[in-house]
């Protein structure tokens, strides 16, 4: 049982059902990270979950030991019996679960727990949700509260009205999941792993928390920077705002007060910055921001952000080559396809720190981007691309697969039919998520490119929901095909090459686009004792000892050094870490080696940012 915190404004208190922590361990005999032993099955991710809207006096942690059931999909009652002990935010499929079982189209996964609200209770309780794959019904005390669909955008219900008078308060889920049976986003998730597609996630797989708040609250803010004025625009959504109330924010730097600004609540805030210091890979400047809720002068309602002041644009360089601008300045994009996986957890890091590894050890090797590949992330490895200094291109997660031409003729745009036919429920989707999605990472400076689609994987539609993500979010730059199917509009044409390094022809495109070869390398050195599986395992092009394939990276970095001049503004490695059967990363999928040194990669990178091959 969870002690009652000695907070003054935490009224939230929960135990966990009948687990017992000492009983849980990982399932299954697969490679395990160093994190996996350290892990608290009392509280797994303990960490405040939501880095842009802090209130930390007032919530509670709910990951733990929780009980499950698996059932027929056509199962609606919640259940009397459980299968056991689940480690939430573990999913059911994952090591760290303690459960490790698949889960198929004709089944459902029930969840329960028990947790205490004290009896004196003011405001509203809410119930966050960081993500849960696929549709997530949520019943408290034996009443359905509220339902999601989407397996990668955080989602609340407000469950004030059904708790009871009593303390405990009994929470259980039903999740169903169809994976790759269904049209749903699911990134590179299969219910028959192989090759590039891995291991199916189901249920819950980030962080269950509560909160109280007041009756009027702040639900969440946007804020933009707009550089060329020195002004942050921002706006927040206000639960049960009265027709007075107002707006009050407040810019901070390193604690001291540096601008502030009030409006009627509803509106926009144009926050003014006197010479503000502007965020990029080699100055990560983050202010903090203060946000508050006003009524006759008393704050109703408050809480903690941050923000930066950036600004990524495409302009022309002295060729009439089109060229990503950060800051007005030309920055060679470089960076690793990140596939956020782990051989314990699956989407999920065994923890914060593990999380935080890899955008650290990217950063270290000499890397200033990374692409995240058909996958979101925690809002937490955003908080730490932030603060760490890393430039993020952010793919939504594809789903709903087959049926395109797809054309990938390196360099190369060929008329005909590319898009698939999906049907307006799929559609529907797609569409709700990737707004839901945008709408969530929105105020992560780090990010600076949306990736609707790759590799024509269930693309449809391009011109369409490319147009559409670039008038939702003008602050970012969009690459609307990664890899093939290039359509108009969008701002990148994106090639994927591998091993060797190439680029589309300059003299056709680059007057037009920014030129990325979005992905290229894979190659592949798989190490003993730190495979997924003994034997079959695969790179694009495979090594047999660390030599060898030092000396093979650096030449394909090299023929990417050789195309900056020529017309060339990013470059994708394939890829951070192995995953599963893929052993072309620069790390061991158990982060335990990594295959050419942190300074060896440090200094193989750091011609490619030379400033002098782009004139």
């Amino acid at each position: 049982m969870l002690k009652k915190s000695l907070a003054i404004a935490l009224i939230l208190a929960a135990t966990f059902s009948d687990g017992i922590a000492q009983n849980w361990k990982p399932a299954g005999d697969k490679i395990m990270t160093p994190w996996a032993e350290k892990i608290n099955p009392n509280q797994p991710h303990p960490e405040y979950p939501r880095p842009h809207l802090e209130r930390k006096n007032n919530w509670k942690n709910l990951n733990g030991l929780w009980k499950y059931k698996i059932t027929n999909k056509d199962h609606s009652a919640i259940p009397t019996s459980w299968d056991g002990d689940i480690l939430v935010p573990f999913a059911v499929e994952s090591a760290l679960s303690g459960v490790g079982k698949s889960l198929s189209k004709d089944q459902a996964l029930w969840y329960n727990n028990t947790i205490k609200v004290p009896k004196k209770r003011n405001g509203k309780t809410l119930l966050h949700f960081g993500a849960v794959d696929w549709k997530c019904d949520v019943y408290v005390n034996g009443v359905l509260a509220g339902s999601h669909e989407g397996g990668f955008d955080p989602f609340t219900i407000d469950v004030t009205s059904h708790l009871s008078k009593n303390e405990n308060q009994t929470i259980s889920i039903r999740v169903w999941d169809p994976t790759s049976d269904g049209p749903q986003p699911r990134g590179k998730q299969i219910l028959n792993p192989h090759g590039i597609w891995y291991t199916p996630v189901s249920g819950i797989w980030q962080t269950v928390w509560l909160e109280n708040v007041p009756n009027t609250y702040i639900v969440s803010t946007k804020h933009t920077p707009d550089v060329d004025n020195s002004v942050l625009q921002f706006s927040a959504d206000v639960s049960n705002a009265l027709a007075d109330d107002q707006i009050l924010i407040e810019a901070y730097d390193n604690g001291a007060k540096i601008a502030e600004a009030t409006a009627n609540s509803g509106t926009s805030i144009n926050l003014k910055l006197n010479n503000p210091k502007l965020w990029s890979p080699n100055s990560p400047k983050l202010y903090d921001l203060s946000v508050k809720v006003l009524r006759k002068g008393k704050v109703v309602d408050e809480a903690k952000s941050y923000f930066a002041m950036r600004k990524i644009n495409v302009k022309n360089d002295a060729q009439g080559v089109k060229r990503m601008y950060l800051n007005d300045e030309f920055v060679f994009h470089y960076g690793p396809l990140d596939q956020g996986w782990w051989p314990d957890g699956l989407h999920t890091a065994p923890s914060d720190e593990a999380l935080k590894f890899d955008v650290i050890k990217t950063k270290e090797m000499g890397f200033n981007m990374i692409r995240k590949h058909i996958k979101v992330e925690p809002a937490r490895w955003y908080r730490h691309c932030d603060s760490i200094g890393i430039l993020v291109w952010q793919d939504m997660p594809s789903g709903d697969l087959g049926g395109n031409i797809w054309d990938m003729q390196p360099g190369k745009i060929r008329a005909g039919k590319h898009d698939k036919d999906r049907t307006p429920e799929s559609e529907a989707i797609f569409r709700k998520e990737w707004k839901s999605i945008m709408d969530a990472l929105h105020n992560f400076p780090s990010i600076v490119v949306w990736v609707p689609f790759n590799e024509a994987w269930g693309q449809f539609k391009t011109k369409e929901i490319v147009n559409w993500t670039i008038n939702y979010d003008k602050s970012r730059l969009v690459n609307g095909a990664s890899g093939g199917n290039f359509q108009e509009p969008g701002h990148i044409f994106d090639i994927h090459n591998y091993p060797d390094a190439i680029m589309p022809d300059p003299n056709i495109y680059g007057d037009k686009y920014v030129l990325a070869l979005g992905e290229y390398g894979g190659l592949g050195l798989p190490i003993e004792g730190h495979t997924w599986q003994q034997k079959d395992n695969w790179g694009y092009q495979s090594f047999k000892n660390k030599e060898d394939l030092k000396r093979r990276y650096e030449e394909v970095v090299h023929e990417l050094w050789r195309l900056i001049p020529l017309g060339l503004s990013a470059g994708v490695y394939t890829q951070t870490t192995d995953v599963e059967v893929e052993t072309n990363g620069l790390m061991t999928y158990d982060r335990k080696v990594i295959k050419i040194s942190e300074q060896e990669l440090n200094k193989i990178h750091s011609k490619l940012y030379d400033k002098s091959l782009v004139k």
